[in-house]
């Protein structure tokens, strides 16, 4: 390193640019600095009802009405003296925390602080003198008397005093506007006015929102509240009262060992009440979890969410769908004025209605001649098309769901061949069972215009195929004719039912399905069609016809060969060639619609399939805004940052095996069977002829991994979801100017394509079980690149395209995997060359000799004509780029490079559908509308979770994450106005957020989570974020329960810095209170209530165990009526329902009864919980309380790489080890090591059944933190899997460390970076983790009073002389230690003699104990339970003061150092030597000192090498 660079040289203070407008301070302090109104509420309601509920009556206002509660009224007043001095204390905190802002923004900050707190405190001490007073005065008037009224009066006026800011902020709350209008004018009055309130800041201001919006979340918030007090009242607070009492009445209570502080018993009334108070802190959360619950599925059902859930519900609205998309998708120019107009506006609702609900005819059927129907048609085939390359259908249920064009004359329009399943069969069973004219039969069939439908188009198709399979002019094509001309004329003069016998149909519908059966054939017998012709003739003339006609008479009408030479209609039949695929194609659906006997519910039978057209169909009635031309509406980019993930899997990715041989691609197979077997299928029809061409032919070896890769979470997904955006496009910006004859043409035309693309490989038998399929040619095939409606584009499609959509993909380290060849280069580099509007954006580094290296950010493209890579732009940067955060940084650098209005944020684990592509336009259109009092800023975007089918706690993750990105998101933007951004499918608006900070804040740490600073910063400058469900994108979770817990870690960590930041400062105080209110709840108030909860279990357990093992449970249980009341219960079940999971259990059970039926979704949530999923939400649950506590304690987060792959391997517990071991293991062990002794020693574990309902929802918690690995760990219960990863863990755990070593390799390196969070934190967090730290001391003194060699002694002798066991014990290790280093290499014999002495001693020793005391060998067991967790106490306070030692050292401060001559004298002590040395006791005291607070971590930093003592430390 060169010593010029002064890289470590300390900035002068001098001069020094310190923090402005907020300083950030690591302390669980900021909650409550925060959100102060929040814990001013929850503080003064719990004095004021435990004041009330005090004097035990039934109701609230019982006990202050009247005079004879004149003392519970004046004990009230209090609640005012507390408010003050939160008032002081919040002033304090202010002091604290940002007295050095004071130094930058000016002095008069400093006077602003010092006076609010100057003020507070007088407001206390003017408090505390009046309600003195009154007491003084009740004292003197020895009673309640005109003067006392007189001091209450006094103290009301004085309160009266105090609420006048209060009373204001409510005025300006009911009254929004008026505050905005302050808020916003740059007046000089008005900042005066507001200097006491809030800096001079140019956010967070004006956010108050409209009259309407605060009327719908304040009624939503008060209600909630009222709920919540209420059950707090009466379920936590009044039933503490009488136990309360009784507890503090007692008087000489007996403790079973010796107490400090005399025989009180406060402490036992502190125990407690501290899990209810703990609980009725946190409980808001609960009651917004079922409120927000019931307000989302009422929002859900008013925006028409669910009202299509399956194909079955599809079937029924099929009708209006076609209208539907055309008023939805396809733009009206007479609409574009649409928001100016009342009128319009009416009528784009009464049309909205006949849409929805069928009123108008005109919205009921569309006709095979309309435009609007061909445009349908189109799009419709697109999207199957799209589910065809998709393998998510087959080539059958294509021809099953598309919609036919205009063919074969048929009358009507052909709907697919699953909606006309069976109808045909019910036409002909009415036909046979109505009795009547022809009109009534008609009638009753048109009452289903789908069988009207089939009837017609069978009819009308039968005509065209006979006619087309027999020559013209041929006496059996005239017979035919005129056979159809008898049966058209009867129909028109409605005698039909009168000249032919209905009962005759069922037998000429058998001909007809024989006939087309042998058409159908691959091996075609003209002979046997011929006879089945001759039948079905036969039939027609000789049974179907009421009156018997005689051959002559046949003859004349033309019915009959004139000169019967030879059979009829042998030498006339001529069938179409197999290269008329269109023909054959309609063939089969006849016979289709013929044979179908079932419903057709399970097509298409791939359940992605059908949730996609569902979700597509049914957001076309939802309330979407009119889309204009591609040609006006706003051009848009997707972004998407991109560092090292998978591109495209590898050939060796796919087949290489885990220990038990499993493959990626055999693990797909067994997860998506339907779909390995449709891409098969299409493989074949393709060309392939083998399955090992698969594996062996280059270009088949290609569509397999991308087979795989869009099953994964791969950057090949993402580009492919988000190019539909392009492929939507053009086509719409073709029928926004096409004309009828070109849709008429073009649907004919693609007719033909598909019928040569999907003539091939087809299987005998439809998805109703009655169809039959030829297989013909597999050289009938069309080139993927001309198939669909790109075919029938004019050329300009792609220019206005390309104009309106860009995709960039920001690749960070791209232009460094290209100089190293890396095969993710050139995988990028096929992404671009098959996408044409994709673009790469990566950071150039460029090095020049003797310069500095230089950084560029670069835009590339891939040149279609040039055929190769070009750049586009190239921007210097002033540095390198990633100085904070990697992601943000990414996404920063290459929002340059985005065109448009707008910009849609995309993760590289997302996915995008085609038929959702078609609603961008529509969405987009939501910038010009007004929510509220704003426009949006952001546009929300619904996700659904695709990785849910991968395994049973995917599915878990899957549907936790989809009520959130549903229900919890739809709730946030309404009716509580707090939704931000969340996740990466939402939509910016460009332009707004490019000169306000952009779309990510970057610093590194505190912006970890930066996707929800964006909306932080959105609201805060005043913006609008708004949620729209009518669009969804495609969102991959983590599937592995080691995934799960480390992005679950950096979210947890997130919020902890989010705790600390200026955003969420400002928030919580600019916010009106209701709004803040659902801020704090939906963003780290989820946090730190989790974390409340699990403090909830530790208050409890530990009090219990504080109670049982002190004697006072006992005591307390003989004395007293109960202790084990009703609101003990409360709070065990209230924790006991957050653990199991029904906390977000029930946002899930909600949204999947609105979209999926409530039948649907109770059984879902049984399946999850057998699949042991509230298992998974306890695990959970510790997660998120673990990292969230340490990040606001000690800092340490940072992000977490999950990797985003496929679970297929089993863990070891080695590696499971290493990332639960803090935040699970020693917790869960902890608590169970209470349970356990509270079950030995508690008066209330005799009853069994009192002591299960005790510690239930504990002991659940202990197990799930402890099995959940094992549970959720492929092979995790496998014996010889356990097995060997015991011997793999021993490995680890003694392995020694070194400088290159990886904590995966040493459990002395993972140590160091497991407890690496305590070098950074602050004075206050060491001090805390020490205090927290004190709890495992108490192991020791409660259980050596317990101990028979104590003989019931209470003297504190007692717990001192148990020190002198783990003295012995350290003595003992250190010595064995010593001779281990200095004997056992040569002197063996030496070293077994003092391990033979050592081990003489511990057995004489107990032997003594055992004779001559009243020690019993049970003890020796127990005393385990007292020590280990006493050195784990030394281990843990040690580990806090190790970063002072070694700084303490590196300064060379003396202090408790200790020196080379102490270690001299410890190496003489332990070697007993006969050399002389100078005994010094401060010396041996500064050594023992020394290692005891090193602990065990720092005994392998002084070592005895080569008969010298040395320590890396010293």
């Amino acid at each position: 390193m060169e010593q010029s660079r002064q890289f470590f040289r300390t900035p002068p203070e001098h001069g020094r640019v310190r923090k402005t407008g907020f300083v950030e301070v690591r302390s669980f302090w900021n909650i409550y600095r925060s959100f102060d109104r929040l814990w001013v509420m929850l503080v003064l309601y719990l004095q004021a009802a435990a004041i009330v509920a005090w004097d035990g009556e039934t109701w609230p206002w019982q006990n202050l009405r009247g005079n004879q509660h004149r003392e519970a009224q004046v004990r009230v007043l209090t609640v005012f003296i507390t408010w003050a001095a939160l008032r002081f204390l919040q002033s304090l905190l202010d002091i604290g925390t940002q007295l050095r802002r004071a130094f930058r923004d000016g002095r008069m900050l400093a006077v602003r602080m010092v006076l609010k707190a100057i003020v507070a405190a007088a407001w206390v001490v003017a408090f505390a003198v009046l309600y003195k007073g009154i007491w003084s005065q009740r004292d003197s008037d020895r009673g309640w008397s005109r003067g006392t009224d007189s001091r209450i009066m006094k103290f009301l006026y004085a309160a009266a005093a105090f609420l006048i800011p209060e009373v204001l902020a409510t005025v300006l709350f009911i009254i929004p506007w008026v505050r905005n209008a302050l808020e916003k004018t740059n007046w000089k009055i008005c900042y005066a006015l507001t200097w006491w309130f809030q800096s001079r800041s140019f956010v967070g201001r004006g956010l108050r929102e409209g009259t309407f919006d605060n009327v719908k979340y304040s009624i939503f918030w008060v209600l909630l509240l009222a709920v919540k007090f209420a059950f707090s009242y009466f379920l936590q607070i009044r039933p503490l009262v009488k136990p309360t009492k009784e507890i503090y009445r007692l008087s000489k209570v007996t403790y079973a060992w010796h107490e400090f502080f005399g025989q009180s018993n406060r402490f036992a009334v502190f125990i407690l009440w501290l899990p209810v108070v703990l609980i009725y802190l946190m409980d808001i959360q609960i009651w917004y979890a079922i409120f927000s619950s019931m307000a989302g599925a009422f929002v859900g059902l008013f925006a028409h969410l669910g009202e299509i859930r399956d194909m079955k519900q599809l079937r029924l609205r099929f009708q209006f769908f076609a209208s539907a998309m055309s008023f939805n998708i396809m733009p009206e120019e007479q609409h574009v004025n649409e928001r100016t107009f009342l009128p319009n506006r009416l009528r784009n609702f009464w049309q909205r209605l006949q849409l929805r609900y069928g009123f108008s005819r005109s919205f009921r059927k569309i006709e095979s001649n309309q435009v609007e129907a061909r445009r349908f048609a189109l799009i419709w085939n697109e999207i199957i098309t799209k589910f065809r390359e998709e393998d998510i259908v087959s080539d059958l249920e294509v021809e099953l769901l598309e919609l036919p064009p205009e063919l074969w004359n048929v009358r009507v329009i052909r709907w697919p061949c699953f909606l006309l399943c069976n109808e045909l069969s019910l036409a002909l069973g009415q036909a046979k069972e109505v009795q009547g004219p022809d009109r009534r039969l008609w009638t009753k069939i048109c009452k289903n215009d789908y069988r009207r439908c089939a009837v017609i188009e069978v009819y009308d198709s039968t005509k065209y195929m006979l006619l087309e399979i027999i020559k013209e002019r041929t006496e059996e094509h005239g017979i035919v004719t005129q056979l159809f001309r008898e049966f058209d004329e009867s129909m028109n003069l409605d005698k039909f039912t009168v000249e032919y016998k209905m009962s005759v149909l069922q037998n000429v519908h058998a001909k007809l399905v024989a006939l087309l059966s042998l058409l159908l054939k691959p091996n075609k017998d003209i002979t046997k069609i011929v006879n089945a012709l001759q039948t079905l003739y036969d039939v027609v003339i000789r049974d179907f016809q009421a009156e018997k006609r005689s051959m002559e008479q046949l003859r004349n009408e033309g019915l009959a060969q004139s000169r019967p030479t030879s059979l009829l209609f042998v030498d006339t039949v001529v069938l179409p060639d197999e290269e008329n695929a269109t023909f054959y194609k309609q063939v089969r659906r006849m016979h289709t619609i013929l044979t179908s006997r079932d419903s057709m519910v399970n097509v298409p039978k791939n359940l992605e399939a059908r949730r996609r057209i569902a979700f597509f169909s049914n957001s076309l009635f939802m309330n979407i805004p009119r889309a204009t031309q591609v040609e006006k509406m706003m051009a848009f980019s997707v972004l998407t940052p991109y560092y090292n993930e998978e591109v495209l899997y590898n050939k060796d990715q796919l087949y290489k095996g885990n220990e038990d041989g499993i493959s990626i691609l055999y693990y797909l197979k067994q997860i998506y069977p339907d779909e390995w077997e449709f891409f098969v299928e299409r493989m074949k029809r393709e060309g392939m002829s083998d399955m090992k061409e698969l594996y062996s032919e280059k270009q088949r070896l290609r569509d397999l991994r991308h087979w795989v890769s869009y099953r994964g979470q791969t950057l090949s997904r993402t580009v492919r979801g988000m190019m539909y955006y392009y492929d939507a496009l053009k086509m719409l910006t073709f029928l926004d100017s096409a004309s009828e004859h070109d849709l008429r043409t073009g649907s004919r035309e693609l007719a033909t394509m598909g019928s040569s693309r999907f003539g091939s490989s087809r299987r005998e038998g439809s998805a109703g079980g009655s169809g039959y399929y030829s297989r013909a040619s597999s050289s009938h095939t069309l080139s993927r690149a001309t198939s669909g409606v790109s075919s029938l584009f004019k050329g300009s499609e792609y220019g206005t395209v390309l104009m309106k959509y860009t995709y960039v993909v920001a690749c960070q380290i791209y232009g460094q995997q290209k100089a190293k060849n890396d095969p993710h280069a050139y995988e990028i580099l096929e992404l671009m060359k098959n996408y044409e509007a994709l673009r790469v954006a990566y950071v150039d580094e460029k090095h020049s000799a003797g310069a500095e290296p230089e950084y560029f950010s670069v835009l590339v493209k891939y040149d279609q004509q040039l055929q190769k890579e070009v750049e586009i732009y190239r921007v210097k940067l002033p540095g390198p780029l990633k100085l904070g955060e990697g992601k943000p940084e990414n996404q920063n650098h290459a929002l340059i490079f985005t065109r448009g209005d707008a910009v849609q944020t995309i993760d590289m684990n997302q996915d995008n559908y085609f038929e959702e592509a078609l609603k961008m336009r529509n969405l987009l259109e939501e910038f010009n509308r007004h929510y509220g009092i704003r426009k949006p800023k952001i546009l929300g975007v619904r996700e659904h979770v695709f990785t849910g089918s991968v395994s049973s706690l995917a599915w878990f993750m899957s549907a936790q994450e989809t009520s959130f990105v549903t229900l919890g998101q739809r709730v946030l933007a309404n009716p509580l106005k707090v939704r931000m951004h969340y996740g990466h499918p939402d939509v910016f608006d460009r332009l707004w957020f490019l000169g306000r900070g952009g779309i990510s804040k970057a610093s590194r740490v505190i912006n970890i989570s930066e996707d929800i600073f964006a909306g932080f910063n959105c609201t805060l400058r005043g913006g609008n974020v708004t949620h729209h469900e009518y669009i969804q994108v495609g969102k991959g979770r983590d599937v592995g329960l080691n995934q799960v817990s480390m992005f679950e870690a950096k979210v947890a960590s997130g919020n902890g810095e989010q705790t600390l930041s200026r955003d969420v400062y400002r928030l919580g105080h600019r916010l009106d209170f209701f709004r803040m209110l659902s801020f704090f709840y939906t963003t780290i108030g989820f946090y730190f209530n989790t974390m409340m909860v699990v403090l909830t279990v530790y208050a409890f357990v530990w009090g219990r165990f504080y109670l049982a093992l002190s004697g006072l449970e006992e005591y307390i249980t003989k004395n007293t009526s109960t202790t084990n009341n009703a609101a003990l219960g409360a709070v065990l079940n209230q924790q006991f329902v957050i653990q199991l999971g029904l906390f977000t259990a029930l946002p899930m059970i909600i949204e999947n009864s609105l979209e999926h039926g409530f039948l649907n979704a109770v059984w879902d949530f049984l399946k999850m919980q057998l699949q042991f999923a509230s298992v998974f939400y306890t695990f959970s649950m510790g997660t998120k309380t673990h990292y969230y506590g340490r990040t606001i304690l000690h800092g340490g987060a940072k992000y977490r790489a999950t990797g985003r792959g496929f679970v297929v391997e089993h863990k070891k517990f080695a590696e499971n080890y290493r990332l639960y071991a803090r935040s699970h293991f020693l917790k869960a062990i902890e608590l169970g090591v209470i349970l356990v002794l509270y079950a030995s020693y508690s008066s209330s574990a005799g009853n069994t059944f009192v002591y299960i309902l005790l510690t239930l929802s504990s002991w659940f918690l202990v197990s799930s933190w402890i099995l959940a690995p094992f549970i959720f760990n492929p092979s995790g219960l496998d014996w010889l899997k356990n097995f060997n990863d015991f011997e793999d863990f021993l490995s680890w755990i003694w392995f020694q460390g070194g400088i290159s070593v990886k904590s995966d390799q040493s459990w002395e390196k993972w140590w160091e970076e497991e407890t690496d969070h305590l070098r950074t934190s602050g004075l206050w967090g060491s001090i805390l983790e020490i205090i927290i730290d004190l709890r495992y001391f108490f192991f020791q003194y409660a259980i050596v009073y317990r101990l028979h060699i104590a003989n019931g002694s209470r003297s504190i002798l007692v717990y001192l002389l148990s020190w002198t066991c783990i003295l012995l014990a350290f003595v003992a290790l250190v010595a064995v230690a010593y001779f281990r280093d200095r004997y056992a290499a040569k002197k063996h014999i030496r070293y077994r003699l003092v391990q033979a002495i050592i081990v003489g001693a511990t057995v004489t020793g107990i032997v003594l104990l055992i004779e001559f005391t009243n020690f019993k060998f049970i003890d020796a067991f127990t005393s385990l339970l007292a020590f280990l967790p006493t050195g784990w106490g030394i281990i843990s306070i040690a580990l806090v003061f190790k970063p002072y030692l070694r700084r303490k050292c590196k300064q060379g401060s003396y202090s408790m150092k200790p020196s080379a001559e102490d270690f001299i004298f410890l190496k003489c002590l332990l070697a007993k030597k006969d050399m002389e040395f100078k005994l010094n006791p401060f010396s041996f005291l500064k050594v023992i000192c020394f290692i005891i607070l090193e602990g065990a971590v720092l005994l392998s930093d002084i070592r005895y090498v080569d008969g010298t003592w040395s320590s890396t430390v010293v």
